[in-house]
């Protein structure tokens, strides 16, 4: 596993890297229930996937890629979760306009504090870069990635990474 990241290509970006404890985080998710990275430990991997708003065309598309391939994403392995500063009111809506039957977490308020612990806060946009991290099941990130907002990513690589790490090849 790598940390796809070059500092120098993407000027601002410093996720959090390969090898670092996941910061735990509580949220709500649309149904406004709290969400922790901290329930999965023990039990399953996390692929958590921050984007910068609901409703974006890009995000959208991420999102749909999810959906479309959920049971790839969300098994008895590994749980996906996903973190945009939109509220628990605007992933509601979002997840019932195109059916995303995964958890969208609301990092509202504190604003964006759980993307900032990550590294993948844009403060000049006031929103999440897009930044995916896989954490095993002791918490420790074994992927990470950061994209600026406009520059979408691969969902087909998360999907990899999961297997590589659920496999045992890695982690």
């Amino acid at each position: 596993m790598s940390f796809l990241v070059d500092p120098v290509s993407v000027p601002g970006l410093q996720p959090l890297p390969v090898g670092t404890e996941a910061p735990e985080f509580r949220l709500h998710d649309q149904n406004n229930e709290v969400v922790t990275l901290s329930s999965f430990r023990g039990s399953k991997a996390v692929l958590l996937v921050f984007y910068p708003w609901a409703f974006t065309s890009i995000c959208t598309g991420e999102l749909g890629a999810i959906r479309n391939r959920i049971d790839e994403f969300a098994n008895d392995a590994v749980q996906v979760l996903t973190v945009s500063i939109d509220s628990s009111f605007a992933h509601k809506i979002f997840a019932q306009r195109d059916e995303l039957n995964f958890p969208l977490l609301a990092d509202f308020w504190p604003h964006g504090e759980v993307a900032q612990a990550y590294g993948v806060f844009n403060t000049d946009a006031g929103v999440s870069n897009r930044g995916t991290f896989l954490i095993d099941r002791d918490g420790i990130i074994r992927f990470s990635e950061a994209n600026e907002i406009g520059v979408g990513r691969d969902p087909e690589r998360w999907l990899a990474e999961i297997a590589a790490l659920t496999s045992g090849v890695a982690g």
